[in-house]
């Protein structure tokens, strides 16, 4: 796994900021566009066509609480990716992964994880942080969470399409390789 460089590290954050405020949205190209970089944020609500951030357990992921999604996918580096979250439950641990689909009425409607080899989503070779895009976080005393994933892969024809939030932190033991529990929200993104 490569590292970042601080100042990529501080990019993303600043990045990240303006991405819950609402800002930069209209400035990025949009990976999904043909452009390197995405950027996406939404407050969750219950769904609705075309709603951006999706709760399925309010008590978890409240209405109202907000997330953003910055990402840059160049074959040069990679694909870093960061998230960041405000209003969820104060000191309380979640995963969260990039997944095939975009987010539905349900949570199963984002499908499985995203996976650069595709194979079986329980096994620890392929259902792993360097084969996914893995933004496990755990929020502060504010309710507010911050999470990046660098990969050495850079995206192709295939795309996630959005970033599911789950129940706790992602498991990495055999026959449960990948799993973090219920999924509680979704963030659709263009990647």
């Amino acid at each position: 796994m490569k590292r970042l460089l601080p100042a990529t590290v501080t990019a993303f954050a600043a990045a990240s900021a303006l991405v819950l405020a609402g800002a930069g949205q209209a400035a990025a190209t949009p990976a999904g566009s043909g452009g390197p970089v995405t950027i996406e944020h939404g407050k969750f609500g219950e769904y609705r066509e075309g709603r951006t951030a999706v709760t399925y357990d309010a008590e978890l992921v409240p209405e109202g609480a907000r997330a953003g999604v910055f990402a840059v996918s160049k074959s040069a580096f990679g694909t870093r990716t960061a998230l960041h979250v405000s209003g969820l439950v104060p000191n309380r641990e979640y995963g969260a992964h990039a997944h095939t689909e975009p987010c539905g009425e349900t949570g199963s409607a984002a499908g499985p994880h995203f996976q650069h080899v595709q194979g079986p989503s329980d096994d620890p070779a392929f259902a792993n942080p360097e084969n996914e895009i893995w933004l496990d976080f755990t929020t502060r005393a504010s309710g507010n969470g911050f999470a990046m994933s660098s990969v050495e892969w850079a995206f192709g024809e295939r795309r996630p399409q959005s970033i599911v939030i789950h129940d706790h932190h992602t498991s990495t033991a055999p026959g449960e390789a990948g799993d973090a529990g219920d999924r509680l929200a979704c963030i659709n993104v263009d990647f």
